[in-house]
């Protein structure tokens, strides 16, 4: 299916990129595992969720911290268009310091955690928050790690359901990457309306093509040296570009510095920080009115000729996939694809070990060094 993205098992197991590696190609039977998962627990998620959505009332927060927040950041809006309730993604890093501007006691409230290891401080605080907070809340875990706090500390309660994600998602490496795209598409089908599972088998398709067809060009664009990388992506993919941006940090040990932005609002100032030495890549939305803009921004980007190099990725872009116009939610896990190739890339480019490029212990693969306060403390 793939050269394994251009290096044989035993070189990547050398520079310390195995796992990672092998965890990006291996995306696409993890999205039709969990098409089998969704299959068999579609009966007890939909009593468990009842007619929660269909209520104005309902509130629902879909949190996380990290990767974990963008999963919620990318599919909000498209869920939040197809259902009653209240849906809206916030942060744990956020719910724990400003709770009172989020919850209140007598609401109906799901909190929806994402998690990859359920071990995170602030994925456990705020459960015990909203506990407290929100007599009645209840709380639907999606997470990759069965044997995880998050998920062990629900197991008996019947407030609690635990969606497992397939086996190989809670990835080994230290970046997010396979974890990331089944949570997000977890998440849509079991919240989305409507939803066929038979869907994600499509995508995996299409994940399979993208790897193979995309993984000499990405090998080298990432063997070129960079200082910095800009995504940009609009609607649901604004939060596609945030991940994208952080990938670069955390496998390059932050020598490679990335941000993200809307393609409009690239315009008012973050503009400025594109050097000779950056590349910019543009994630193209599936939206006629969208990519409209984004053409005018790549063209203007063109025109100035300060970026080191211009790429675009996405429906009609520079590294596309023959994809149905579905909502850019859907194809994110798509793009995504490229974005984790090209940080693996420049993670080996500088020598750094991708399965953990903080060899010193500075940042962790499970957040570490964090004091958990009481919400009535203060």
């Amino acid at each position: 299916m793939t050269t394994l993205l251009q290096r044989d098992i035993q070189t990547w197991r050398d520079i310390g990129g195995l796992h990672t590696a092998e965890e990006i190609v291996h995306q696409p039977a993890i999205w039709r595992a969990l098409a089998g998962i969704l299959r068999k627990e579609q009966a007890s998620l939909a009593a468990f969720l009842g007619d929660a959505l269909s209520n104005p009332q309902q509130r629902v927060i879909l949190t996380g911290a990290g990767s974990s927040a963008y999963v919620g950041e990318i599919v909000v809006d498209t869920l939040n268009t197809a259902w009653p309730a209240q849906i809206r993604a916030i942060a744990t890093t956020t719910l724990l310091t400003h709770h009172e501007l989020y919850l209140e006691a007598d609401a109906p409230t799901l909190l929806v955690s994402f998690a990859r290891s359920g071990d995170s401080p602030e994925s456990l605080a705020a459960v015990e928050l909203l506990r407290q907070v929100v007599p009645g809340a209840r709380f639907l875990n999606i997470t990759c790690n069965a044997d995880g706090k998050l998920a062990r500390q629900g197991a008996n309660d019947s407030n609690t359901y635990n969606l497992l994600m397939p086996e190989g998602s809670c990835d080994r490496g230290f970046a997010m990457t396979s974890s990331f795209s089944s949570m997000l598409l977890a998440a849509l089908s079991v919240l989305g309306k409507d939803v066929d599972v038979a869907r994600l088998e499509t995508l995996a398709q299409l994940g399979e093509d993208a790897l193979r067809d995309w993984s000499a060009p990405v090998a080298d664009l990432g063997s070129t040296p960079v200082q910095r990388v800009v995504y940009l992506g609009s609607g649901p993919l604004e939060a596609l570009a945030k991940e994208a941006a952080l990938k670069i940090l955390e496998l390059t040990g932050g020598r490679v510095m990335a941000m993200a932005n809307t393609p409009l609002g690239f315009r008012h100032g973050p503009k400025s920080a594109v050097t000779t030495e950056s590349l910019v890549i543009l994630l193209r939305s599936s939206k006629p009115l969208a990519r409209q803009y984004e053409y005018d921004l790549l063209k203007e980007l063109q025109r100035d000729s300060v970026a080191q190099t211009c790429l675009t990725v996405g429906i009609g872009g520079d590294l596309s996939a023959d994809a149905p116009a579905w909502p850019d939610a859907w194809l994110a896990p798509l793009w995504l694809l490229m974005a984790q190739q090209y940080a693996l890339h420049q993670s080996a480019l500088l020598q750094l070990r991708p399965d953990n490029p903080f060899a010193g212990g500075i940042v962790n693969r499970v957040v570490q060094g964090v004091t958990i306060y009481g919400h009535d403390q203060f």
